[in-house]
């Protein structure tokens, strides 16, 4: 596949081929990708809400008032799910939500994310990452040199110090590390920014590398 490459200050925007990138026909590897974006979404639930139950709830077991009489609904305890106070009936309680999902299906569904975007035209990628110094102000006409308004997953196989600094008060950029990106990062973002070495070990990754 053709992807657009830039030069390390930005400039270019040539179509280079990128052998080795995942091509799919028809729609295989989108159940997968669907089941991968759900792990990672589900994964990152805390899962920590909870509510007492009528036998946890502080309180008086004795019943509140006489069964007939009184004009009203018969009541229990005031520890009852019926009365404000009272425990809660099939509340939440803390549990885990994580899902697993096996290596050849991550594998497969960061593949499909990556030629979903890569056939939209989201992918790019540059030369290397580098700043010489510390200042935001560069490196944010360097990004906006490849695209200027929306939201930018940077990655590369590991972000330097002076990248990090440079863009970590822009707020539509975002960094991530080819052994730590997924499919759910390739997708979520309008634009990806890959440095050629990155792109390379991810595609080495998508081919049979770890995943």
């Amino acid at each position: 596949m053709n992807l657009k490459y830039y030069s390390a200050d930005g400039t270019g925007g040539d179509e280079r081929e990128f052998a080795g990138f995942p091509v799919f026909e028809g729609s295989k590897g989108r159940m997968a990708l669907r089941q991968a974006i759900i792990a990672v979404q589900a994964n990152l639930r805390q899962g920590n809400a909870s509510t007492k139950t009528r036998g946890e709830v502080s309180g008086s077991g004795k019943k509140m008032f006489r069964q007939k009489g009184t004009g009203m609904a018969r009541r229990g305890p005031k520890r009852t799910p019926l009365l404000r106070g009272g425990g809660v009936a099939f509340g939440p309680k803390p549990r885990s939500y994580s899902q697993k999902v096996n290596r050849k299906m991550r594998r497969l569904a960061l593949a499909r994310a990556l030629f979903e975007q890569g056939q939209s035209g989201s992918i790019n990628v540059i030369e290397k990452w580098e700043a010489a110094e510390v200042k935001t102000k560069p490196f944010d006409a360097l990004v906006s040199k490849i695209q200027p308004n929306r939201r930018v997953l940077i990655v590369d196989d590991e972000i330097s110090t002076n990248v990090a600094l440079s863009g970590r008060n822009i707020a539509r950029l975002h960094f991530a590390e080819t052994s730590n990106v997924n499919a759910y990062d390739i997708v979520r973002f309008d634009t990806i920014i890959f440095s050629e070495r990155a792109i390379d070990t991810l595609l080495a990754r998508v081919n049979g590398g770890e995943s």
